[in-house]
């Protein structure tokens, strides 16, 4: 049996020791949700005799982050009461998640890293900084490269988070045909954004933009992060010659 328990700044402690111990891009959403989008985030843990043996994000009421063993992640999604799910969890909780929703969707995610000295960066002198001016294109081709995850977005919300994240893209006659984010944060930071137009691929561009946030990123950390569908495969041979390596993968689905 485990005692669930809603993270509060009583439990800090114990959370920030066991996310930090020694796997933090495995719990690299719980670290910065907590941090950064605390109003957005409920955590529970699964503890016994004072230890956790399992963790469940929820984000937004929405999106449900699962890590553990297997009896602590099937006693936390009694936790959850939500409509509509978007899944994220270790490739052996798939079994418990299908046995208990019925999924729109399903697939992999690919976690992968990159560590400071390992980089092999491509040319990156036609990457820009970009400004609240660009916000509107920006949405704009991120909804058009991925319209079932970034379909909803728009010009003011990119705006706003140019406060906090880093946009860089590459202008091509006169229009932004490539852009990627990322949000400069410890102890690693990660590569959330990237897309190109459908008329400018396979021309290098997405590889140039990451190779020039890795480099923004290993002047603050030590570590990097991508997250990439399993069946990207343009988008993983991009990465991969900034020299990114898979490091987990994970279970994703969403119910209908």
């Amino acid at each position: 049996m485990f005692d669930l328990v809603k993270l509060d700044s009583s439990l800090e402690p114990l959370f920030n020791r066991y996310v930090t111990h020694d796997d933090v891009p495995h719990y690299f959403h719980f670290i910065l949700d907590w941090r950064m989008n605390r109003d957005d985030t409920e955590i529970w843990l699964a503890l016994r005799k004072g230890e956790i043996h399992g963790m469940m994000l929820i984000y937004k009421r929405r999106v449900v982050q699962l890590r553990g063993e297997e009896p602590a992640v099937e006693t936390l999604l009694d936790k959850v009461n939500l409509e509509r799910i978007e899944f994220n969890a270790e490739i052996e909780h798939r079994r418990i998640i299908k046995d208990r929703y019925e999924l729109a969707r399903e697939g992999e995610i690919l976690l992968m890293t990159l560590r400071k000295g390992e980089e092999r960066l491509a040319p990156t002198e036609n990457v820009v900084r970009l400004t609240p001016e660009r916000a509107n294109e920006i949405a704009d081709l991120l909804k058009d490269a991925k319209p079932e995850a970034w379909g909803d977005l728009n010009g003011e919300e990119v705006a706003a988070s140019m406060e906090k994240r880093l946009w860089l893209g590459i202008i091509a006659d006169g229009v932004l045909v490539t852009v990627g984010a990322t949000l400069l944060t410890d102890p690693v930071s990660n590569i959330g954004k990237v897309a190109t137009h459908a008329s400018y691929r396979n021309r290098g561009y997405a590889t140039s933009v990451v190779s020039a946030l890795v480099k923004e990123i290993m002047q603050r950390n030590d570590m990097a992060l991508i997250h990439v569908k399993k069946d990207n495969l343009p988008a993983l041979r991009a990465y991969g010659k900034v020299c990114f390596q898979v490091y987990r993968n994970y279970f994703c689905g969403i119910t209908g």
